[in-house]
């Protein structure tokens, strides 16, 4: 027996109901892509997909819709990522070094080294620095998992995940919230805005009191704090070493590593997202 076809009514409704993913989307892959990837530009691109996926959906295929929606999704964003024009090797080589001498110093200062002991560092004049940190934030790839980089196929996720996969993911999602919550009151103003807010780093600036290149500092050590902590959780043999291990540093992040244990479960980590893994209405 044919099955009724969906009418254009049902198709409109189906693109309004996902058009979250598409958003959830969008924001995944910009957590894994330069600063300078337009967001409008993903977006567009991923509602037009999601526009397509809809007229193309066979509800007797026995696919969810979001499932298949989110496959298209990913394709058109990863097409428009092809489009840009990526960061040279040499400025990704910079990148990279610039990051291992941020930590290195970090490490063994206690604390995040200003422009000239990073400048010193790398051998480089301290009025060349902030060359250094526009083809960092143009050419490093940023993510939890610490900074990387990669060909446009590499910061698409895989189109599907298996329900152990899914499972870990969203605890993952849920440890990244708990993480948060827990960093010191002006680290966490700075993530919280600058990432999940999408304000400008002037405007954070301006209204803490302090410089855009203290918000960029501050934006390392919370992102470095962050990685561990989930680490701590997650994968603790990616833990990396800070100063000496009895050391007010290490007592403090010791600290901080313990308050995200506490700041929920697992069932309150899980509900931050839904069963599919999108993130919940809050």
């Amino acid at each position: 027996m044919s099955s009724i076809p969906m009418s254009d009514r049902d198709r409109e409704d189906m693109i309004r109901a996902n058009m979250p993913l598409v958003g959830h989307l969008v924001r995944e892959m910009l957590g894994r892509v330069p600063a300078h990837v337009n967001r409008d530009d993903l977006t567009s691109a991923g509602l037009a997909a999601l526009v397509t996926a809809a007229r193309a959906f066979d509800v007797e295929r026995g696919i969810p819709f979001h499932r298949f929606a989110a496959a298209r999704i990913r394709g058109a964003l990863l097409d428009e990522l092809r489009g840009l024009d990526w960061a040279s090797r040499s400025v990704r080589s910079r990148a990279r070094q610039t990051d291992v001498a941020r930590q290195h110093l970090t490490a063994t200062l206690g604390r995040t080294p200003s422009v000239a002991e990073l400048a010193a560092h790398l051998g480089i004049p301290a009025t060349e620095i902030s060359s250094v940190e526009d083809d960092v934030q143009r050419a490093v790839v940023l993510s939890l998992q610490g900074f990387t980089t990669g060909s446009a196929e590499d910061m698409v996720t895989e189109p599907t995940m298996g329900p152990e996969d899914l499972l870990v993911h969203r605890e993952r999602i849920g440890y990244l919230h708990n993480a948060i919550e827990a960093l010191p009151e002006r680290l966490r103003i700075v993530i919280t805005r600058y990432f999940l807010n999408d304000e400008p780093m002037s405007v954070i600036a301006a209204e803490l009191g302090v410089t855009e290149s203290r918000i960029s500092q501050l934006r390392a050590e919370a992102l470095m704090l962050l990685k561990d902590g989930l680490n701590t959780h997650l994968d603790p043999d990616q833990v990396s070493g800070n100063g000496r291990p009895d050391g007010c540093v290490a007592r403090r992040r010791a600290s901080y590593f313990a308050q995200i244990g506490t700041k929920g479960t697992l069932s309150t980590r899980l509900a931050r997202t839904s069963p599919q893994g999108l993130p919940m209405a809050a």
